[in-house]
């Protein structure tokens, strides 16, 4: 890995990191379902007129859209303006890596390694010790609904492995013409906020902000790259940076927003940490600590 290499991955782990903070910020401004709408049509266009159709059928374009665009990060949204603080839901949504597991168990027959069964059962302990917060910066609707949008973005990931050898960016933005209209619709019907009239006289540039930042940074330059970086080098060097994702979004929630980590949140980070690590590294662990196999002597 060269160091331009480097530099293009710790950018895309710091933008990533960053969006928590950037959308709780822009739920102070426009109702969760709006904003997400407005994200993906941002993104969508016009993007989507420079960038080649994903080869693969439309089937998965659109199932990847429903699911990762209206519902995943709508749940996530919701989830964050009910109460779930942006440093905890960036912990909070890798557990994505365990749907994805379980998912792909059941639909892929894939084996799940002994090593990421203890990776799940340390992961959801440190979930479950969120529970015990009482600072406020904790609902239980809150961290359930993210917990959800966890296991829908496990289910656009069997959607886009299933999808085949595909130019990642390509597939994430033409995915991204689904949500908006089915979106914003919802939003008008169902959230006081999204009336033209609330907005035009609430909304200033934290609102216009955030929707720019999700739409770009986020979607375009972080997928770009990250999907580059997946061409050119081995999966398994890259995918481990996707760990400092959570500990950028849990640093700019301190920053900028001043969340305070107590006792219980320590721990709970701690454990879903943990669970991540030994899910990547755990099958190298515990093949290092049964030792070579000697060969047998006939």
């Amino acid at each position: 890995m060269s160091l331009r290499q480097f530099l293009a991955i710790l950018l895309v782990v710091v933008i990533w990191g960053a969006n928590f903070t950037v959308i709780k910020m822009g739920l102070g401004e426009i109702p969760p379902i709006l904003l997400s709408g407005l994200r993906f049509a941002f993104a969508a266009i016009p993007a989507v007129f420079f960038l080649p159709r994903p080869k693969c059928h439309w089937g998965y374009v659109v199932g990847f859209g429903v699911v990762l665009g209206c519902i995943k990060f709508s749940l996530l949204f919701i989830g964050m303006d009910m109460g779930l603080s942006a440093g905890l839901a960036s912990l909070v949504l890798q557990v994505q890596a365990f749907f994805t597991v379980i998912l792909g168990f059941v639909f892929l027959s894939e084996k799940i390694a002994p090593h990421r069964y203890l990776a799940m059962l340390v992961a959801f302990s440190g979930v479950a010790v969120l529970m015990l917060v009482s600072d406020g910066s904790v609902t239980i609707t809150g961290l359930l609904l993210v917990i959800a949008a966890a296991c829908a973005w496990g289910v656009a990931n069997i959607i886009m492995k299933r999808a085949g050898k595909i130019q990642m960016l390509s597939f994430v933005v033409w995915a991204s013409l689904v949500p908006p209209i089915p979106l914003i619709l919802l939003s008008i019907l169902t959230e006081d906020r999204a009336n033209p009239a609330y907005l035009l006289d609430h909304m200033n540039w934290t609102g216009i902000g955030a929707i720019l930042y999700l739409a770009y940074p986020v979607t375009l330059l972080g997928f770009a790259i990250w999907g580059r970086l997946l061409s050119t080098l081995p999966v398994g060097l890259v995918a481990p940076f996707s760990l400092l994702v959570p500990i950028v979004g849990m640093a700019t929630s301190a920053l900028v927003l001043g969340e305070q980590f107590d006792f219980y949140k320590i721990i709970a980070a701690l454990l879903v940490m943990a669970g991540l690590l030994i899910n990547i590294f755990g099958e190298r662990l515990f093949k290092l600590l049964n030792g070579p196999k000697k060969a047998k002597v006939n």
